[in-house]
């Protein structure tokens, strides 16, 4: 069963695109929400949260998660130790996921927004890239979380460029308005069952 990424950068529609292939029977490991639930039940990370960020990162046992945004998203090196922290974590519960799929599985998917930047992409077969123009990814996360333009270039600001992505990327799918998006999701889907 091949392992392959599912990434692009804020807005870009990864989600979009992983649910598709959800629809033609492929399984989705969605990274960001395994990584908070992780971060509530791992003890081995929820203790190292706690030694790293402090006590009243976690109050009974529940994540106090805007006390730890507060903590790493105005700091660069705070949100990189977290990171190194949660995506190893990610990581051996992605393996632990794969060994619960069925062998009938050609492939599965692991969506996650910063493949590249963590190195995760060489545990991986294959990495799709999802990219989209910046204005439409801006209007979109506008839209979906309520933000300002500048908050959204700030979290882009953090994430590689398409440009770098699409150097380790083996396939793009062109997430613009005037492409098919399902079309070049069975085309994928078609292709990655050939390979297996």
């Amino acid at each position: 069963m091949k392992k392959i990424g599912l990434t692009g950068g804020i807005g870009s529609g990864k989600t979009t695109v992983a649910k598709i292939f959800e629809t033609l029977g492929v399984p989705v490991y969605y990274s960001d929400d395994r990584a908070k639930k992780i971060m509530e039940f791992d003890h081995d990370l929820i203790s190292a949260i706690t030694a790293t960020f402090g006590e009243e990162v976690y109050v009974d046992g529940k994540l106090q998660r805007k006390v730890l945004a507060n903590i790493v998203f105005t700091d660069p090196e705070r949100l990189a130790e977290l990171n190194k922290l949660v995506h190893p974590a990610v990581g051996r519960d992605f393996r632990a996921w794969c060994e619960g799929m069925s062998a009938e599985n050609a492939y599965v998917l692991k969506e996650a927004a910063i493949i590249f930047e963590t190195g995760g992409h060489k545990f991986l077969d294959q990495v799709l890239l999802v990219t989209c123009p910046e204005d439409l990814r801006i209007e979109r996360v506008m839209a979906r979380d309520g933000v300002e333009a500048q908050a959204v270039k700030d979290r882009m600001a953090r994430q590689w460029s398409d440009a770098d992505k699409v150097k380790l990327a083996d396939h793009v799918i062109d997430n613009s308005p005037d492409v098919s998006l399902i079309d070049q999701v069975l085309a994928l889907h078609k292709l990655m069952i050939e390979q297996q």
